[in-house]
């Protein structure tokens, strides 16, 4: 099977005319199978980033395999700046800018307070008419219908090399799951085969073409009713300047850039000057020492114009340069040219828009601004940027005066050719024109805490997990932090695990993490409507709970109290009375504390109504004890996360204890063995394992988090498709005494139940001289018997059991007061253990 022979990729292999031309005749068919399956964004992310890592580095077989199909005289290095385009910063902030978010395919809440919601869908299939020597243009197209979840089907010219299609079938590779390579069509043949043309567009739901009025009118006339027509057509460009800027020997080099850059086979190159005068003179005067500026530019060379001008090119040049000299005898012109032919500068004293014959060929042409949208405007359809040169109050006027002529971008003079991640293209967006904006409205009382249909119509699919497992300490290291460059927010964890760890994320991470911690909350049932909500988190020293839970409420539209976590439990206490909070926020252990000390006032108030935790646990014990005094109907976890990670999982309706939904449109999970780096048996307790896809800059690929848990089996009776996992402790928990392991929520669950202690516990770990000490504290309450505790661990405990009897360890059990309890500084978490042993 040779390349020549083969030269149309089909979704996933490379095939002959023959079998293109039967495949083309069920192309309706074929769209329909791969529509039936959505496509994540995050797929589409994934294999592009790992493509532009590839396309950056030329010691990487896929930048040798792809350079060698690159137009002759194709500079190798438009491959890097092909990736710098597909790279995941480039693609997510392409998608925020033109789509809202990075995953705009997904229904979720248009307003977290009604159960309305929006998406964009793809069209379903997009035709793609390629230019032709144009080796970026053709795969960015497809790229672009990807990230809006479409089929497409590419036509390149029948002159063109296999750029594309090799390009498209690296891309594809990628992508382990198939998804990809569904959506992906190239077709060669040239555009006189109009049956095949016929057959690509009939089925299609957008036609995108490259080119000219004759390209366009040539394909519209199969575009079937009903399809979109998606222009993108040669548009004209031009610089302005004002009086004060066209004197000024900078503003006239960069003219002179942006006129050589590409020999202005860009639309944004500029074919025409205009000056902000009626003066001919100055006209004349400007145009003669622009000429000195442009002669004093090298040749063009390479890339930019391997050959020069064709003979019809030429012909155009030398018709366009004769006849502006043959006006000159009638005073309306005035040539100055190179010699060679190799630039040429036409002034011309009639202001209307003329297009140039480019190959360094510009009109200068007068035009008061007061004259401009009279000028310019029947020009409208044409119209694409204007390179502004003036004051600060001048390019203020005149952008605004541009873009009621028709202009769609405006830009500093030498920067025409310049772009930006997510710019609109021709005053449009690329990937609205290529989707639907569709909404559901829903039954309120049905869909109260569904934050996003999807995850009640199927599992989210992310690329699998890859790498080595790398651990809070690795995540720390220098190589592994964040570019500076997106190193936005930072944020220091509590420290109640051990040193406090920097964390660091840019803006855009963050707002998807609140958005995803907000649909969580919701599934927990807190109602962004009736809620009225009291954030005691703690704040300060970077720490992030505080700020995040505040972003949260401010993404749902909640009343907010940002009280935060103080001392004064009294004032806290009075600012939820006085403003009518029945929903708090915060740590277990400073609710616990603050609900106690001012029992008796939010007894009397006596509108408490729901609790939403995070960074700890309520025991069975104190959940029961906070319902029974003080009326509280709902305690649920806010989330689950880590301040690496962010949210990672959350509580629906149907959860208690600690099982968790995973976040799985962010993350993907595994369970491995405490001991061996293997996966564990469905529904055993293992190291709970992370890795976040939706993040820019940093790698968090299967980052031990420190947690045990366990997969839950089958699907939640909430009716979401989203894995859930039960949270079964901290491996710090787990502490190796007296040659035997000894888990504190052991201890936590053996005191609320038999031991009916419903308060605080903390274990604490000192080495003595003959054997080591075990000391439980727990909160000293009106019923706290330390003897009958230390029975009950020792029955029900029995490894506790044999090291004692064994005398390898002293057990006691103390009451304190809960204030005395060792805590997180930054954090106010209870330590669970301390060990005073090292």
């Amino acid at each position: 099977m040779t390349v020549s022979v083969h030269h149309h990729y089909w979704q996933g292999s490379f095939v002959g005319d023959e079998e293109a031309g039967r495949r083309l005749a069920q192309l309706p068919a074929a769209v329909e199978a791969a529509l039936a399956t959505a496509l994540e964004t995050e797929t589409v992310l994934a294999a592009c980033d790992a493509l532009a890592g590839a396309l950056g580095d030329p010691a990487h077989p896929v930048h040798g395999r792809l350079a060698a199909h690159l137009p002759e005289g194709e500079d190798p290095a438009v491959l890097a700046e092909l990736g710098a385009l597909l790279d995941r910063r480039a693609l997510t902030r392409k998608l925020r800018r033109e789509l809202g978010g990075t995953a705009p395919g997904r229904l979720g809440r248009a307003d977290p307070r009604e159960t309305v919601y929006e998406a964009w869908a793809p069209v379903g299939m997009v035709a793609h008419i390629a230019p032709g020597n144009a080796a970026t243009v053709a795969p960015l197209s497809i790229v672009e219908g990807l990230l809006a979840g479409n089929v497409n089907v590419l036509k390149t010219s029948s002159a063109d090399t296999l750029f594309t299609q090799h390009l498209m079938a690296e891309l594809a590779a990628l992508d382990p799951s198939g998804a990809l390579a569904a959506r992906i069509v190239v077709l060669r043949f040239p555009s006189s085969r109009q049956e095949w043309l016929r057959l690509m567009c009939a089925p299609a739901d957008a036609v995108a073409v490259w080119g000219g009025e004759g390209a366009v009118e040539g394909v519209a006339a199969h575009v079937p009713a009903g399809c979109r027509l998606v222009e993108w057509g040669h548009r004209i460009s031009f610089a302005y300047l004002t009086s004060d800027a066209w004197s000024d020997a900078v503003t006239l080099g960069a003219l002179a850039d942006d006129v050589c850059l590409h020999e202005q086979q860009a639309c944004s190159s500029p074919q025409v000057v205009y000056l902000d005068t009626e003066d001919e003179g100055e006209v004349f005067a400007f145009a003669e020492r622009f000429a000195g500026v442009l002669a004093a530019r090298p040749p063009a060379v390479g890339a930019a114009s391997p050959a020069g001008p064709d003979p019809a090119q030429e012909a155009e040049l030398t018709t366009t340069e004769l006849v502006a000299r043959l006006e000159e005898h009638l005073g309306l012109t005035r040539v100055f040219a190179a010699p060679d032919g190799a630039w040429r500068v036409m002034a011309d004293t009639r202001s209307p828009l003329t297009a140039s014959p480019l190959h360094r060929s510009v009109w200068v042409k007068p035009l008061p601004r007061k004259l401009m949208i009279t000028t310019l405007r029947p020009m409208r359809r044409y119209l694409q940027t204007a390179g502004l040169a003036g004051s600060r109050s001048d390019i203020a006027e005149l952008s605004r005066t541009a873009l009621a002529a028709g202009v769609t971008r405006v830009t500093p003079v030498g920067a025409m050719l310049e772009s930006y991640a997510g710019e609109p293209h021709d005053g449009v967006y690329a990937l609205q024109r290529y989707s639907r904006r569709v909404a559901v409205q829903a039954d309120p009382a049905l869909f109260a805490t569904t934050a996003c249909l999807d995850d009640l119509a199927g599992p989210v699919v992310l690329p699998p997990a890859a790498g080595p497992l790398v651990g809070k300490e690795d995540v720390q290291q220098p190589g592994r932090r964040l570019a500076r460059a997106d190193a936005e927010l930072y944020f220091r964890s509590g420290g109640s695990t051990g040193t406090p760890a920097l964390s660091v994320f840019s803006y855009d991470d963050y707002d998807t993490q609140m958005h995803a911690a907000a649909r969580g909350l919701l599934a927990a049932g807190y109602d962004p409507v009736g809620d009225r909500t009291a954030n005691l988190f703690y704040c300060g020293a970077m720490y992030g709970s505080f700020i995040s839970f505040f972003s949260v409420l401010e993404r749902l539209g909640g009343v907010q109290l940002p009280l935060s976590a103080g001392p004064d439990h009294r004032a806290t206490a009075q600012a939820i009375i006085e403003h009518g909070a029945d929903t708090l926020f915060g740590m277990p252990s400073y609710l616990w504390q603050l609900l106690h000390a001012e029992a008796d006032a939010l007894r009397t108030y006596g509108g408490l109504r729901k609790v939403f935790y995070g960074g700890e646990h309520f025991s069975a014990e104190q959940q029961r004890t906070l319902k029974d005094a003080f009326g509280i109907e709902v305690i649920r976890s806010i989330t689950y996360g880590s301040t690496d990670l962010g949210p990672l999982g959350y509580q629906c309706t149907e959860s208690s204890g600690g099982v968790h939904h995973l976040h799985a449109d962010l993350h993907t999970m595994e369970v491995l063995d405490v001991i061996e780096d293997r996966p564990v048996a469905p529904g055993e307790t293992g190291r709970l394992v992370f890795t976040t896809h939706a993040r820019r800059g940093q790698d968090l690929g299967r980052y031990v988090i420190g947690d045990l848990g366990r997969e839950v089996p089958g699907r939640c009776p909430c009716g979401r498709h989203a894995p859930r996992f039960e949270l079964l402790g901290r491996t710090g928990d787990v502490m190796r005494v007296a040659t035997y392991f000894l888990n504190q929520r052991r201890f936590l669950d053996l005191a609320a139940e038999p031991g009916g202690h419903g308060g605080e516990l903390q274990v604490r770990l000192d080495a003595t001289g003959a054997r080591e000490r075990l000391t439980v504290r727990v909160e000293r309450r009106r019923t706290t018997d330390p003897a009958r505790l230390r029975e009950v661990f020792l029955a029900g405990y029995p490894e506790l059991r044999s090291a004692v009897s064994e005398r390898l360890l002293d057990l006691v059990v103390e009451a304190v007061d809960g204030a005395s309890l060792d805590r997180s500084p930054t954090s106010g978490k209870l330590l669970a253990v301390v060990d005073a042993r090292r």
